[in-house]
This record gives C-alpha cells, structure tokens and sequence, in this order.
C-alpha cells in the first residue's frame, strides 16, 4: 500500500494517512465476504521520520518512535491504524528516497550550498530501485508461504555523514568541495538506520552505498 500527499503539510498529510487509510480499510472490512473469508494482508510503505533520534544514534525496528515533525507523527498513526486492523500487516519504513527524477541533493552540491562537517551530520538513503526490490521481495516471501514480520526498517546499508555523500558529489561532478555551516558545532546529527533484519532474512541490495547508486546515476546521465 503506497499512498502519497498531494503536498508536504499536516493537512494533506492526514487527509492521504488518516482519513484515506481510514476509507480504504472499511471499504475492505465492509466487503470481506462474510466471517469466513480472509482479510487481505497489507504491506504498508512508511517513513523513517517516524524516529526522532539526533544524536547520532543507530536506530532500528525496536528502537522508540518518538517523531520530531508532523509527517512522522501522522506516519506513526497510521502504522498503528493498519496493525489494529490486522495483527498480521506489515510496515515498511523506508530512509530517504534517491534516484532518477531526484535531483535535489545534487543541485544543492552543484550550487555550492554550505554543509555542516562537524559534528557529523548522519544520512540515509535508499535507492528507488531497492525500494521497489525490497516490496517485490517481501511479496515473494508471502507468496511461498513465509511469515513476515510486523515491521521492516529499509535503507542501504551506509549512512554516512551529509559532508561525506556532498564532498564525493562535489568531485564527482567537478564541482568545488561545498563550504562548512557557520555555527553547527552543536547541532543535531540525526540518526543512522540499520537493515540488518532485511539483510539477515535474505534480502540483498542492488545498491549498498551511496557511492554505488550515484555512481550509477552519473553513469547513465540520471542524476
């Protein structure tokens, strides 16, 4: 189940995870069948804002969720909404999506736009490509009769400092190294997502660093 706001606010937010989660379960809850017939199971797409850690911290899919924005927070719902629905669900939280059609860190590196070096601010991402792999596996799992669990944490298995992914950009696409924040020497160093569950129930990564899958975009011309 992938579901997307029309636009990065509360508002749209909810309408899409609340109130659209909320219809889509009912009409299925309505037209079961009769008592007999089995409810379908969900595999939900998430987010990893649904953790707050910043210090730096490794998180995974026992760690606390404790959202520092509204996208987590409404996220975090409806995991909840779609566990009570069906104890058998499943959650997939994905880090931070890259690939083609996704530009926006690479034009913020080829403008020259500050970074902050230290303390080292932590990043996480997963290739679209993976995204989609990691769902199409998990469904293989299901279909040859396996168990999944409740919930998946999904991302590469690098995060690697914002300064590290931006300096190799940088020289990648022959751009000056980006310039130290002003004034960072005590901000947050968000978290680090492990994927050791997805890794140690067989999944393998088309892509397991940043340097693979941006290497391979610059590659092909799909930065």
């Amino acid at each position: 189940m992938i579901l997307t706001p029309g636009q990065r606010n509360e508002e749209s937010y909810r309408a899409v995870y609340e109130k659209g989660l909320a219809n889509l379960l009912d009409y299925f809850a309505a037209h079961r069948g009769g008592q007999q017939s089995r409810s379908p199971h969900w595999i939900f797409v998430s987010s990893s804002s649904v953790y707050g850690q910043h210090a730096g911290e490794w998180v995974d899919e026992s760690s606390p969720t404790e959202p520092r924005g509204f996208n987590g927070h409404v996220l975090l719902e409806a995991e909840r909404k779609l566990w009570q629905a069906g104890a058998g669900n499943t959650v997939v939280r994905f880090s931070g999506i890259y690939g083609p059609g996704r530009r926006r860190f690479v034009d913020r590196v080829r403008s020259e736009k500050p970074v902050q070096y230290q303390p080292p601010y932590y990043t996480n991402r997963i290739h679209r490509d993976d995204c989609v792999a990691v769902l199409a596996w998990l469904f293989r799992q299901r279909l040859a009769g396996k168990v999944l669990d409740s919930l998946y944490l999904a991302s590469d298995s690098e995060p690697a400092p914002l300064a590290e992914v931006a300096t190799w950009l940088a020289a990648k696409t022959g751009c000056s190294s980006p310039p130290a924040l002003a004034d960072s020497i005590s901000a947050a160093q968000n978290k680090r997502c492990s994927n050791r569950k997805l890794l140690t129930q067989g999944y393998q990564f088309l892509f397991n660093n940043y340097r693979e899958g941006y290497g391979a975009l610059l590659d092909r011309g799909e930065e």
